[in-house]
């Protein structure tokens, strides 16, 4: 079954450490996506979605600013972060790793999430709706996201590691 992704009711955030001590999120407010479930047979089940960089919004203009710049992002150089599946692998009681390619700054490197798939229902308007939810943590440094400031106390402003949650509710086609 065909299903695209129903960005208003959908979100792609992120967390990092901050300063060592306290943790910063964050989310992309473009995104979009389409997908293939087969709960029969979850191997033919597929996604590929994708993030509008400049949509980044950490609650402070100027640190989102920084993001889209070349020290981060590069949105205007890079303006998609993308992903998209190579293979869906059932874990049991409605959860999968699924196992793909994750792009941005210029750089595609495999990525695997822990999803979630909480099933289907029809909403009010007649549409048949799924929900899912994904985690994973990534290096930004692997996608060449490498700006950081040394502290005066020892560490780094901003963490390597990044843990990725996608919510999303899609709607099935035809």
């Amino acid at each position: 079954m065909s299903w695209t992704v129903d960005a208003v009711h959908s979100q792609a955030t992120f967390s990092v450490k901050h300063m060592m001590v306290s943790t910063v999120k964050g989310q992309f407010k473009v995104l979009s996506g389409s997908l293939n479930i087969d709960e029969q047979n979850p191997a033919n089940s597929w996604v590929q979605a994708e993030v509008d960089a400049a949509s980044i919004d950490t609650r402070d203009e100027n640190r989102d600013n920084h993001l889209r710049s070349a020290d981060f992002f590069d949105a205007a150089s890079y303006p998609k972060i993308t992903f998209k599946s190579t293979k869906v692998e059932p874990n049991g009681n409605g959860e999968y790793k699924v196992s793909g390619e994750l792009s941005m700054h210029g750089v595609t490197k495999p990525a695997v999430f822990e999803v979630e798939y909480a099933g289907q229902s029809k909403d009010p308007w007649g549409n048949q709706r799924a929900g899912l939810s994904a985690r994973t943590k990534v290096s930004r440094k692997e996608w060449g996201l490498t700006w950081n400031q040394v502290l005066e106390t020892g560490g780094f402003a901003v963490s390597d590691d990044v843990k990725i949650e996608i919510d999303l509710s899609a709607i099935k086609q035809g």
